[in-house]
C-alpha cells in the first residue's frame, strides 16, 4: 500500500502562500535535491488552486509523474496527463491501495484538511523557511479533529535557513502510519 505524504513549504508564522497567493518568498536552497524527491514519489496530488499554480509556472523541472488533481469546479476526466477527479477521499483511497513509492499531496491547506480528515494521510513534511509573512494562506487550516504526528527527521539547509521537518501521522489505535 502506498503513503500520501504531504509535503509543503511554509513561513516561520505558519503560511503556504502570501495573502495574495504570492510564493516569491520561497527561497530554495541549493543543497535540497529535487530530482531524488521526484524520484520518490509515484505521483502528485493537488487540489485545483495548486494545480492552477503549476500550470502557471510551467511547473517543476522534473521528470513527468501521474498527476491526480482534486476539484468541484474542473470538468472531471483526462487531459494534457493529468486526471481530474471530485470525489478526493474516494479516488487517493483507491490510488492508495497500489503498491509502490509515495504519492505526493503536494501544496493545498484544503485538500490535505480533507485526506486527513479520512485517515488517507501518512506523513507530514514542512520545510520551514525563515520569513514571516504575517498574513496569508495558512498551512493546515482549521483540522476538523487533531492528527497526531511523530518527528521522523529534521535536516537544516544552512545556506537558506530552511528547515526541514518530515513527521509521520500517528494512527490513534495502532501507532505510526506504515510505508
Amino acid at each position: 500500500m502506498r503513503q500520501l505524504r504531504y509535503s509543503v513549504a511554509a513561513s516561520l508564522d505558519g503560511f503556504i502562500a502570501g495573502k495574495n497567493g504570492e510564493f516569491d518568498w520561497i527561497t530554495i536552497d541549493p543543497a535540497i535535491d529535487f530530482a531524488a524527491m521526484y524520484a520518490g514519489v509515484s505521483g502528485l496530488v493537488m487540489g485545483r488552486r495548486s494545480y492552477e499554480v503549476l500550470a502557471a509556472t510551467g511547473g517543476p523541472e522534473a521528470p513527468p509523474l501521474p498527476t491526480y488533481v482534486y476539484s468541484r469546479t474542473l470538468p472531471e476526466g483526462q487531459r494534457d496527463g493529468v486526471i481530474v477527479a471530485r470525489d478526493a477521499v474516494g479516488h487517493v483511497a483507491t490510488l492508495k491501495q497500489a503498491d509502490g513509492k509515495p504519492l505526493w499531496l503536494w501544496g493545498g491547506a484544503t485538500l490535505f484538511r480533507e485526506l486527513a480528515g479520512a485517515g488517507l494521510v501518512d506523513a507530514v513534511e514542512v520545510a520551514i523557511i525563515p520569513i514571516l509573512l504575517g498574513d496569508g494562506i495558512p498551512l493546515f487550516g482549521a483540522p476538523s479533529h487533531r492528527v497526531p504526528l511523530k518527528l521522523r527527521t529534521h535536516r537544516l539547509y544552512r545556506a537558506s535557513g530552511t528547515m526541514f521537518l518530515e513527521y509521520d501521522v500517528v494512527n490513534e489505535t495502532s501507532g505510526v502510519h506504515e510505508p
